[in-house]
């Protein structure tokens, strides 16, 4: 069954948890640092490498983002790489910590053509490797996501960004539901999920916790839950936003983690303008995961040696590969154009002021 926002049961009331979130810091990062070490090794951190196989010219108009065509940002836009750069650049990773890589494409959705045919062996080869392969590259039908799973894909990142209602104040090029469908999609082909957001864009606290309610209501609640820091890139329509402040980082994934316990909450983007002990305190409220290397696709990120050293000031050690999962097994692909799936993707068609200003 598709996972839509109608057959979600929420267990969290809006007022519950903006009481929650607005509890006094030191009790809310106790509690959250309590419930973590239930679940988690308190002193272990997966490092993880974010790499853009394909760069640019997105037809989406996200108000956040610098790949998208129709915005006048400093992007190149590149070809999708050959499985040769995927492989040195994954290596590279490897050998810097990283456990994990996330391959993220600059698509509106997957297409049934030979980048998919390409994407598929970069899958195939980092499965290879021994790392855990996460994939972001849009909407994905069920036969796509069963392709990818056959390959050794591991994850599959799709995040909500918002919540639904201010999600339409950002984008107008696609719905939410379509999001929704894709995490179910994902879900069904039984690759784990890896689906959070971005704060920071101009949303409300109750925005922030509604994109949570959703996210925590799913079954199986994500493995993964992104929380990223906007990093406003000259040229979007978000780049006159204001950094998000430490301490509303802190409290993200502190509620984060109280709601969804056994997920593992990834410090993302924006940590370039966090300090260690600021990242410090996210890890004590459960943060599990960060993202390693000079650059989150196209956005600025701390040099991989300065988080070695990090790690090695507060006593944390990098998590191993499938420390939390199992391998997956590279099967008979069950590709083929009688089993492809056709969804007609929405576009809702509303107009937002900023991103059609950004356009002209």
């Amino acid at each position: 069954m598709t996972v839509t926002t109608q057959n979600i049961s929420t267990t969290w009331s809006l007022a519950a948890l903006r009481e929650l979130h607005d509890s006094p810091l030191m009790d809310l990062v106790f509690r959250a640092a309590t419930v973590h070490r239930q679940h988690h090794d308190p002193n272990e951190v997966q490092m993880s490498s974010l790499l853009s196989i394909k760069t640019g010219g997105c037809p989406e108009d996200c108000g956040y983002c610098p790949q998208a065509a129709r915005y006048h940002t400093d992007i190149e836009e590149n070809a999708l790489m050959t499985v040769e750069q995927v492989t040195t650049a994954a290596t590279r990773a490897k050998g810097l910590g990283s456990s994990r890589l996330c391959m993220g494409a600059a698509w509106r959705n997957v297409r049934d053509d030979g980048e998919f045919e390409q994407v598929l062996d970069l899958v195939r080869t980092v499965n290879g490797l021994d790392m855990e392969v996460c994939a972001t590259l849009g909407m994905l039908t069920p036969n796509q996501a069963e392709r990818l799973a056959a390959a050794g894909l591991y994850a599959y990142n799709h995040n909500l960004d918002s919540s639904e209602e201010y999600y339409k104040e950002v984008i107008s090029t696609r719905g939410y539901e379509d999001r929704i469908e894709t995490i179910g999609n994902a879900r069904k082909a039984g690759l784990t999920v890896c689906s959070g957001g971005i704060i920071g864009m101009g949303e409300s606290i109750d925005d922030r916790l509604k994109m949570l309610m959703t996210l925590s209501s799913f079954s199986p609640q994500p493995e993964s839950v992104p929380i990223n820091a906007l990093v406003a890139v000259a040229g979007t329509p978000l780049e006159d936003q204001r950094p998000v402040p430490i301490f509303d980082m802190v409290r993200m994934i502190a509620v984060t983690r109280i709601m969804m316990p056994k997920t593992t909450v990834r410090l993302s983007a924006g940590r370039t303008s966090m300090s260690p002990e600021g990242q410090a305190m996210c890890f004590l409220a459960g943060a599990g995961s960060i993202f390693a290397g000079d650059k989150l696709l196209t956005t600025p990120n701390p040099e991989a040696f300065e988080d070695l050293e990090m790690f090695n000031n507060l006593g944390l050690k990098p998590a191993t590969a499938y420390s939390k999962g199992t391998k997956p097994t590279i099967k008979q692909d069950p590709g083929g154009p009688e089993a492809k799936t056709r969804i007609k993707w929405s576009r809702p068609g509303h107009k937002i002021e900023r991103n059609e200003e950004k356009r002209k």
